[in-house]
Order: structure tokens, then sequence, then C-alpha cells
């Protein structure tokens, strides 16, 4: 856990300098937050959706006036709801995600762009818990997930909102039972550039 904290440190400290050192470059720095709708995919049956949170800090930077990469450091939610028995379950995990995606930005009016963006993300789980059970350490579910995520936001000058969805593709079901899990995530995100 202490590595994971430094390692987060880290970035940000990388992510403001890349930002206070590269002032004439195409790069900004900003956060968000937002709500997200989770699931699992894969071999799962007779799984519900759960609501969690995300909160991040983002940085573009711009190949050309047109098109960017969109990375950033973000603390995120998923997770599922399951009926087992008469007992409904709630499994909620805490990621830290790096997404790294394509993005062009379409200029629709002065200071305002539609954005879509595509590319892949890594996670890894850094807590939650399974009804009192901590999610990662009791070997339920592995702590790195990976999968391909995709977008579409809008941004009015420094403001922006953003809708997306990931598609996780690693199995992170620890366990002999249930088969293979894959999150599944919609968000919904309101940011700040600086």
């Amino acid at each position: 856990m202490k590595t994971t904290f430094k390692t987060c440190l880290v970035a940000i400290a990388l992510l403001i300098g890349v930002n206070t050192y590269a002032q004439d470059q195409p790069v900004t720095f900003g956060v968000k937050a937002g709500v997200n709708l989770s699931n699992v995919g894969g071999d799962a049956s007779g799984t519900d959706a759960k609501i969690g949170f995300n909160a991040g800090v983002t940085l573009d930077y711009g190949f050309t006036p047109d098109v960017y990469l969109l990375t950033g450091l973000q603390l995120t939610t998923k997770g599922f709801k399951v009926k087992v028995l008469s007992e409904k379950l709630t499994s909620n995990l805490m990621y830290l995600q790096l997404p790294v995606h394509v993005g062009y930005k379409l200029t629709v009016a002065e200071a305002t762009k539609i954005v879509f963006h595509a590319g892949p993300y890594a996670a890894y789980g850094i807590g939650g818990k399974t009804e009192g059970e901590k999610s990662f350490q009791d070997g339920a579910y592995k702590k790195f997930d990976f999968g391909v995520g995709l977008g579409v936001g809008a941004e009015f000058g420094k403001i922006g909102v953003d809708l997306g969805y990931d598609f996780g593709l690693a199995n992170i079901n620890d366990t002999d039972v249930d088969g293979k899990l894959k999150n599944m995530n919609a968000y919904l995100t309101l940011g700040y550039k600086f």
C-alpha cells in the first residue's frame, strides 16, 4: 500500500511538473470527478449494476490542434450486486486506473469542442469489500485489470463533461468458482482544465 501511495504521488508530481515547465507546449493539466455505473461480464449471471464514483487528475497532450493523447490517474470504484439465496451481496472494488486514450477534438463554436476518444486502460486494485470481507486480500479478486474504453464529451472553455464506457478484458476472478469475471463500467464526469 505504501508503494502504491508513493507511486501515485510521483505520478501527480510529474503531471504538475509537465504542465509547469511546458507552458509553450500543447499540454493541459486538469481534474475531474463523477459517477460510475458498474457491473461484471464474462461468465457471470444474475448480477446487477452498482453505483460508484471516480476522481482524478488529467493530462491532455496535443499532437495536432485536433488530435490529443488523453491520460491521467484516477481513483475509481467498480463492482456489482448479486443475490445469493435470499441475501443481496454488493462487491465494492476500488482501483487506481490509468487510461491512455487518443482523442479527436472537433471545434463546433468559439471555446466549445466535442471530444471523441478511445484507447486502453490499466488498473490496479487498492481496496474494497464484499459484505465485510476484503476483496483483494482474501483472494477473491485479482488486483490487476486492463481493458479498452471509449467515450464522447464536450469542452466549454476550461470546463468539460465526459460520458464513457470501459470494457474489461482481464479475468478478475481469483477463485475456481463462477468462471471468468470482467469489469464493465459506464461513467459520467465533470472536469476542469487549468
